[in-house]
């Protein structure tokens, strides 16, 4: 082939910094070498990888394409040395996993105590992102395994359907509904003092359509961009929430309310990189997760 893998990452470096020096810098090497290397690269292919001619360096069509399969090659061979390393008897490993903000306050401790107590030689790295990023950082093989919601996915990620996530009015012992049994209806909620999480979740946007389908329109007095911060606030003032009932699970000053009519469910589900390779660790991750579900009575998915 007339290069090794290390030209593969320097044009990939030069790409993505779209500059020669800030390439050589980030790389640790000259800019003379770098600049020697890819026209070297240049020769071999036949082709014309970059343009040099403006202030910033840029790929050409040519080197798009090659760009494109040059870092899908690299996916691979990253791919291939850890199921190389990959070890069945779970004795050690790593697995990196990424989720939406609301399941750092209910599900992802649980899922990390069950993986850390039947197989505490495996490293996790948890990540908390937006589901967009998720999906895009599995396909850049940057993740492992992600956690999120059922709906259209980017070509290429494969979701499997974990539980129905149900979002409900949540409310502080103290408040005036916190002994109701029947559903409240929604439009008792006119004018009435909410502390919502803020549109940086996803939840917030299910929240106001559900509002406004129905024509009810709360008083939102505190927004927080902290799943936190909004339970301590409902457990320590008379405002009340909508968040999922599974948060007020582990916290005995919470309860939860059921509005009428109910605002929509969501399916919760395990998202991956089509054809990836699974690691012994993230198999044993999907399995105690699925056990662990099904043990605690989390409502199936339809």
């Amino acid at each position: 082939m007339g290069f090794e893998l290390r030209h593969l990452r320097y044009l990939l470096a030069v790409a993505e910094h779209g500059s020669f020096t800030r390439a050589a810098e980030a790389l640790h090497i000259s800019q003379p070498t770098l600049s020697q290397q890819i026209r070297q690269m240049e020769r071999v292919t036949g082709v014309q990888l970059l343009d040099r001619t403006g202030r910033a360096v840029r790929l050409t069509d040519a080197g798009e394409t090659y760009v494109h399969y040059a870092r899908r090659a690299l996916q691979e061979l990253a791919a291939a040395e850890r199921a190389v390393h990959d070890v069945a008897d779970l004795s050690r490993g790593s697995l990196r996993l990424a989720v939406t903000p609301t399941f750092t306050a209910y599900l992802i401790g649980p899922l990390a105590g069950q993986l850390h107590a039947r197989h505490p030689r495996i490293g996790l790295s948890i990540r908390e992102m937006t589901q967009d990023r998720i999906e895009s950082a599995l396909l850049a093989d940057d993740l492992d395994l992600g956690i999120a919601f059922h709906g259209p996915h980017l070509p290429g990620i494969t979701a499997g359907d974990l539980f129905t996530e149900t979002l409900s009015l949540v409310v502080g012992s103290h408040h005036p509904h916190a002994d109701r049994t029947g559903p409240l209806p929604v439009r008792e909620l006119e004018g009435r003092p909410l502390a919502l999480l803020s549109s940086d979740f996803v939840t917030r946007g299910h929240i106001d359509a559900y509002f406004g389908r129905h024509r009810t329109t709360p008083h939102i007095a505190v927004e927080a961009n902290s799943i936190h911060a909004v339970t301590e606030i409902i457990q320590r003032t008379p405002l009340a929430s909508v968040l999922p009932e599974a948060i007020a699970r582990d916290h005995p000053q919470l309860r939860t309310v059921p509005l009428d009519p109910p605002l929509p469910e969501r399916t919760v589900t395990l998202l991956r990189r089509s054809g990836s390779y699974q690691s012994a660790a993230a198999r044993a991750f999907v399995r105690l997760t699925r056990q662990w579900i099904a043990a605690s009575g989390y409502p199936a998915s339809p």
